[in-house]
């Protein structure tokens, strides 16, 4: 079947719409000289890789093809076996455990999305509670629960087939068959690179409004290193042969990157991708006074290099951040983006520490020391 031709409509659904029920506790995910190598091979694919992952945050794990990202992200949920190390989720030990009885508690979601086709969407989310003895009547709260958390009608939607989504749907539902016995870990191995960019980019932002709701441990894998800046609250980034050239925030490693091999992987531009972790809303803006604002507006939580697109695309005119009921909060302007760049320059050369600076302004909307 042409699953193109049977797509639905995208919407306007996102991930984070309902759901009241707080999710259990997350849990801490360490890896310790972790290693994989493969018969026959002369070098190993995972070398003695080591971090860790706080409860509740999400980690990527990112880097060039060869690197080994996904082999990472498979011993941890064991589909293929540790060479050396011990790798522990809340403490314990996942090489103690029954390997089928710890994947049916960590989430799990691929690009292909892998719901099966021969069941409704509804099937599809109940498939680990149904594994794990769950009574029927609590199965079917469980899966209409998960739809609203992701935006999907459950009246519509549980009784539908996969290939009567869209792929953006199909992404959503399989998120939610992931969440569905409410894992302390989820493991998303390129979730979003099947996705056109524009849907791709809503999903990203509908999973980060997800996340603040479930807080779950997260693993994330991607060969973006946009994507990776965007997603996670730390990244770990491969070199060839699964080395770990670094382990930060990604704030830290823009600025601080730790090797040559680290800054050319980042970007010669890493210090506009820099401008994509502050928000409108963070910043000190430039006082109207007086002055008529033009078309060009943002709200507060837009990011300061979405902003500075917008401002260089039209002609340097003055952006207005502007609240809900569109009244000018101030104006930001491409003097006060070179003097945030030029402030947390400084910052970090007299701290260290990585953090940005608040942009200063006087009376009249200059920028100051």
């Amino acid at each position: 079947m042409d699953i193109s031709n049977t797509a639905h409509s995208e919407g306007s659904s996102a991930f984070a719409k309902s759901g009241e029920q707080e999710s259990k506790a997350a849990a801490e995910l360490e890896l310790r000289n972790v290693s994989k190598r493969y018969p026959g091979q002369r070098e190993p694919a995972i070398a003695e890789l080591s971090f860790t992952v706080p409860a509740g945050e999400v980690c990527v794990l990112v880097g060039p093809s060869g690197s080994g990202k996904t082999t990472a992200m498979r011993l941890i949920n064991r589909m293929i076996s540790i060479s050396g190390g011990d790798i522990l989720l809340g403490g314990h030990s996942v090489l103690h455990r029954d390997a089928r009885e710890l994947r049916r508690e960590i989430g799990y979601v691929i690009q292909q999305i892998g719901l099966f086709p021969h069941q409704t969407v509804g099937e599809n989310i109940a498939t680990v509670p149904q594994l794990l003895g769950w009574p029927k009547p609590r199965i079917a709260a469980r899966v209409d629960e998960l739809l609203g958390l992701i935006g999907l009608d459950a009246e519509e939607m549980r009784d539908r087939y996969p290939a009567q989504l869209s792929g953006g749907q199909r992404q959503r539902v399989g998120v939610a068959r992931a969440l569905a016995a409410d894992p302390p870990l989820m493991l998303m191995d390129e979730p979003f690179g099947a996705i056109d960019p524009i849907n791709r980019t809503r999903l990203q932002d509908e999973f980060l409004a997800l996340q603040q709701k479930v807080r779950k441990t997260v693993v994330f894998v991607t060969h973006d290193i946009d994507e990776a800046i965007k997603m996670g609250d730390r990244i770990a980034i491969l070199r060839e042969g699964g080395h770990l050239a670094q382990y930060d925030t990604p704030r830290e490693i823009l600025i601080h990157p730790a090797d040559e091999f680290v800054a050319q992987f980042v970007g010669a531009d890493r210090g506009i991708k820099r401008l994509s972790l502050t928000t409108l809303g963070e910043l000190k803006l430039a006082e109207p006074n007086g002055l008529q604002p033009g078309s060009l507006r943002a709200p507060p939580q837009t990011s300061v290099r979405d902003a500075l697109s917008m401002i260089l695309t039209a002609n340097g005119e003055p952006l207005a951040v502007v609240d809900g009921e569109e009244r000018v909060q101030g104006l930001l302007t491409l003097s006060l983006i070179e003097q945030l760049l030029a402030d947390e320059a400084s910052a970090n050369g007299a701290n260290g520490n990585g953090s940005p600076s608040r942009l200063l302004v006087d009376g009249d909307g200059e920028a100051a020391g």
